[in-house]
């Protein structure tokens, strides 16, 4: 039997040969020439003001929320359907988290209810591209404006997608991208902070490197580097650097791939959508994705199950997603959840992931295409 996992991790070719000449130059902490190209393809390709590489996108989640000066007290509105690291962020600042329900359409956080959320104590508003699909920007950021409020997208899987046009992670004060292994394009471990107003780029140099000017001692703009502020080390290696450069230099072509593999996907399981048997992914019409998953949704959480279990016996790894945050044992610590719970619990409980990476073959998306008709077809006897 065939086994066919979630998720192979990006390579194109060069990885070895870029870390090699990463070793040969002699630096390999951060901030070397592979750091340098891939913060300038970064920068042409968001028109960011300013992108700098970090260890993680948990970590340029840190970044963002430390530059948002939060104090005790303050409140930072977030969807509850969303990875820990967006919470963490926060939370760590001393922030109280309001957690608002999604639209069920795109499992992104609903504009709606971020405007019902807010108080004289918002502060930040924190939205998330779910699955590389952009949230309503447009009516997000009318709301962050009229209530002078900052935003920050976690646009950990929007690496490469667009909103009107315009590259996810630029919309806000800040954008998070992520660099993980289960991301279109690797490094490992790592991440990206978008800076998009230049009044925050010195102090997030700052920050990322541990509290100290030295970005502006190694550029010669000062004599000697001091600490300035708080900080940590944010910096990944030279070698986690390369190991990107590959992907990056092929950044085109690792998004056609996926989009390609996403396609044949919702091609092969559109008749059973059309039958009711399950709900594909919505991609609204000013939204352009990224093919970061694909995923189904079924009818409920007992069929899902099911459904995962007989995947599984064949060989093929799916997997659900995230429990909501405002359900688990921090979130009820850090946050609360306001409104009601339409859709977050429900939508989560049904939504179910299929293997999606670069370089997937055709034949196997057809083997899960046809092993989910089977599933169908079987309950329907």
């Amino acid at each position: 039997m065939k086994k066919i996992p979630f998720n192979i991790p990006p390579r194109t070719g060069n990885e070895e040969k870029y870390i090699h000449e990463a070793i040969a130059s002699g630096h390999i902490c951060g901030d070397g020439e592979f750091t340098r190209k891939c913060s300038a393809f970064l920068e042409k390709d968001t028109g960011a003001e300013r992108v700098l590489l970090a260890t993680s996108g948990t970590h340029a989640l840190e970044l963002a929320a430390h530059l948002c000066d939060i104090q005790p007290g303050d409140e930072v509105i977030l969807p509850s359907y969303t990875f820990s690291s967006t919470a963490n962020a926060f939370a760590l600042e001393g922030a109280t988290l309001v957690f608002v329900d999604i639209d069920p359409d795109t499992m992104n956080i609903s504009p709606e209810a971020i405007e019902r959320a807010i108080t004289s104590k918002t502060k930040v508003i924190c939205v998330v591209h779910y699955a590389g699909v952009g949230c309503d920007m447009n009516k997000i950021c009318d709301i962050a404006s009229r209530h002078g409020l900052l935003l920050v997208e976690d646009a950990a899987q929007a690496v490469c997608a667009d909103y009107d046009g315009k590259r996810l992670g630029t919309f806000g004060q800040f954008g998070c991208y992520s660099f993980h292994e289960t991301k279109n394009y690797s490094m490992g471990e790592g991440g990206a902070l978008l800076i998009n107003d230049p009044a925050y780029i010195e102090r997030a140099e700052i920050i990322r490197e541990k509290g100290t000017d030295r970005s502006r001692f190694l550029r010669g703009q000062v004599d000697k580097y001091t600490w300035r502020d708080i900080g940590s080390s944010y910096l990944p290696s030279e070698l986690n650097a390369a190991y990107l450069w590959a992907q990056l230099e092929m950044f085109r072509e690792i998004n056609e791939n996926r989009l390609e593999s996403w396609q044949r996907y919702y091609n092969g399981l559109a008749d059973l959508s059309l039958a009711g048997k399950i709900e594909l992914p919505v991609i609204p019409v000013n939204c352009s994705h990224n093919a970061h998953m694909f995923y189904i949704k079924t009818k409920d959480l007992a069929e899902r199950t099911a459904l995962s279990a007989f995947l599984r016996n064949k060989g093929i790894v799916a997997s659900f997603h995230y429990v909501p945050l405002h359900s688990a044992e921090a979130g009820l610590k850090y946050g609360r959840f306001d409104g009601e719970d339409l859709y977050t619990t429900r939508e989560s409980e049904r939504l179910l992931r299929l293997p999606m990476y670069y370089g997937l073959d055709s034949e196997d998306i057809d083997l899960v295409v046809n092993a989910i008709q089977e599933f169908y077809n079987d309950a329907a006897q």
